[in-house]
């Protein structure tokens, strides 16, 4: 267990030994978070989670990849604030301190994903934090040549795995979470380069589909697209039982309730969960989380709240929802793939794997958000649902030479099981995830 640091009023249960810095040490990195420039802290490349204290200005900042919690108590001697990854390690700390009348998930809160923000220790009333922007990404800069934009966005991905893989040990064994759609392909296909490119051996690579009841679409799909890429021997179906797909648990794990991210997360739950009885010893596992948010590839007639012109006119609007400034944006739990990325996250961590989602970093986003989207599908939804795949499949040719095949988008939790399956396995209405969500941190 990370041993607490306690610096005053600062409890720091974060592990800095779990971010996954590309450019530079963590000392490096601690530095430019404690200084507050946030041109200095857009400079970090990585998935990472900071904070720093100086005299009683506290700073944190963090990346899409990795969850930062906060909670503030009220003590008689003055504030204490508690940072950590997780809900139930801020309501621990809070209990160690006799302070756990204190806790409710509502008060806790998360750090907005590419935001520096600062708390000024000062006593009761605390002030609000003060969120400053250290990644703005500029629009609509690339040309509409999709085999130029192609090949950016995807060096750009190749570019940080292979600054991810000079951090990890050449004989550690290599994860793909893949369902043989277009982000984890691509992220399966660029690995695959980048092994060859560096001279190491790519039999340390995996790519673990899951298949719930023998029911998996994405386990046709996944054969189909390691077939055509002459990858087979790197493929392993991962059979689980519908008894291990358990919806309460894994609202546990993520500690949050919301229907689309807790159904995947706990379709990935229980992928990691057979993984790790498998391989007890694995560590590393590299997935295309991100990807859908960087090319807007959400179904917008799903949503009520969206519309064609507020997905192209709002500036990373999948990634940090409407905005920490906006009315909609959730204290407790940030918002978009801010908010998201722990279905990804969570059960991955709580499982011992150190996960890295090379799409979702800022770098990676930089290069997507200069897509020049209206332009390109003229505020077309299926000219926009068609441009990630043409995309990423000329990007990955131009970098790999290799011609990976697309299928048609399909979720996560709806490819890894039958409709019939995911049925029996989870509730109709988002009130009942609500319900669970009370039961386990209300109760």
């Amino acid at each position: 267990m990370h041993q607490h640091r306690y610096v005053e009023r600062v409890v720091d249960l974060m592990d800095p030994g779990e971010n996954v810095l590309l450019n530079m040490s963590y000392q490096d990195a601690a530095e430019r978070v404690a200084s507050g420039d946030a041109q200095r802290v857009g400079e970090i490349d990585g998935q990472f989670a900071i904070i720093q204290k100086r005299g009683n200005i506290v700073r944190m900042a963090r990346s899409i990849g990795r969850p930062m919690r906060y909670f503030l108590a009220k003590r008689a001697e003055g504030p204490c604030l508690i940072v950590a990854e997780r809900m139930e390690q801020l309501h621990q700390a809070l209990a160690e301190e006799g302070l756990e009348d204190q806790f409710h998930p509502s008060y806790t809160r998360m750090v907005p994903a590419h935001y520096v923000v600062e708390i000024a220790l000062i006593g009761c009333p605390d002030p609000n934090p003060v969120n400053t922007r250290f990644f703005t990404p500029e629009r609509n800069v690339l040309s509409s040549d999709l085999s130029e934009i192609g090949e950016r966005y995807i060096s750009k991905l190749a570019e940080e795995m292979n600054k991810w893989l000079d951090t990890v040990d050449e004989s550690a064994p290599l994860g793909v979470l893949f369902s043989g759609g277009i982000d984890s392909g691509a992220v399966l296909v660029v690995l695959h380069y980048l092994l060859l490119q560096r001279g190491q051996t790519p039999t340390r690579l995996k790519a673990f589909t899951l298949n719930v009841a023998g029911t998996s679409a994405d386990a046709g799909q996944a054969i189909q697209f390691v077939d055509e890429t002459d990858m087979s021997m790197y493929l392993e179906i991962v059979d689980v039982v519908k008894d291990d797909v358990d919806f309460r648990e894994t609202i546990k794990v993520i500690e949050d309730y919301k229907p689309l991210d807790v159904q995947s997360a706990t379709m990935a739950h229980a992928l990691l969960k057979k993984i790790r009885e498998l391989y007890p010893d694995w560590v590393y596992l590299v997935d295309g989380d991100g990807g859908d948010e960087n090319l807007k590839d959400y179904p917008i007639e799903d949503n009520p709240e969206l519309t064609i012109v507020s997905v192209l006119n709002n500036l990373m609007l999948y990634q940090e929802g409407w905005g920490v400034e906006s009315i909609k944006h959730s204290l407790t739990y940030s918002g978009g793939q801010s908010r998201g990325h722990v279905r990804t996250y969570a059960p991955a961590a709580t499982l011992g794997f150190r996960g890295f989602s090379p799409f979702a970093l800022p770098s990676v986003i930089d290069v997507a958000e200069g897509i020049p989207f209206i332009e390109l599908t003229d505020w077309d939804h299926d000219r926009l649902y068609d441009l990630k795949g043409e995309i990423v499949r000329r990007g990955v040719e131009a970098v790999t030479g290799v011609t990976m095949p697309i299928f048609e988008k399909r979720r996560f939790q709806h490819g890894a099981a039958s409709e019939e399956v995911f049925q029996n396995v989870f509730p109709e209405t988002d009130q009942e995830y609500r319900d669970v969500f009370s039961e386990v941190f209300y109760s």
